[in-house]
């Protein structure tokens, strides 16, 4: 799936193509599949009304130590400490950059997240968040030096336009995709007129046409 890179010492050389995706449900019983041709996708927003969401504001995460992933999201991507709230009276912390907040969590024996696995293999169909990234050569020397266990593959080559992806986990073992998706066109299925994307912030391009 991908060349892991475990120590900063080693370049990685080998790119493999991606797995072709699953479309449909999880969770272990038979579901109906997404639809994905557009003649079929109306009836998906049947009865939706027009929603005031504007962006995505902040992901919270479950600590085991919040000083350590505090330094992790500092050091290795950048973010900002900012002034958290007193009102709220449980050990945690508020990080904020490119337009995201971070919001750390102190957890204990009881609260666990289940979407982590600190040990575990690096599989990009596990959760994750991914960021886009202008420099990618930049971000993978940070890896680097911080020898942060990383993965590297390269995907979408055939159709023209080459996505380059790292995953590598936080101290509490939840993964994080960095990635050149700038100029993966976006193409919406039969409801380009649902699409709010913020002024103020880069976006990949939109067909403006539904496919």
């Amino acid at each position: 799936m991908g060349e892991v890179c475990g120590d900063a010492r080693a370049p990685p050389q080998v790119r493999q193509q991606d797995e072709a995706p699953v479309v449909g449900g999880g969770g272990g019983g038979a579901e109906e599949a997404v639809p994905v041709d557009p003649a079929d996708s109306a009836k998906l927003y049947e009865d939706v009304p027009p929603m005031p969401l504007m962006a995505l504001n902040h992901i919270s995460r479950l600590c085991r130590s919040v000083h350590a992933s505090v330094r992790f999201y500092v050091k290795a991507l950048g973010f900002v400490l900012i002034h958290r709230p007193p009102a709220l009276d449980f050990s945690g912390a508020w990080l904020f950059n490119y337009g995201v907040g971070i919001h750390l969590v102190q957890g204990d024996d009881a609260r666990q997240a289940p979407d982590v696995s600190p040990r575990g293999d690096l599989d990009p169909m596990d959760n994750h968040i991914s960021f886009q990234c202008e420099d990618m050569a930049a971000m993978e020397r940070r890896l680097r030096e911080m020898r942060i266990r990383y993965m590297k593959r390269t995907i979408n080559e055939e159709e023209g336009s080459p996505i380059d992806q790292l995953f590598f986990r936080d101290p509490d073992g939840f993964m994080i995709e960095i990635c050149n998706c700038e100029n993966l066109e976006l193409v919406p299925a039969g409801a380009l007129g649902r699409l709010r994307l913020p002024r103020d912030r880069h976006n990949p391009p939109v067909r403006m046409v539904d496919a």
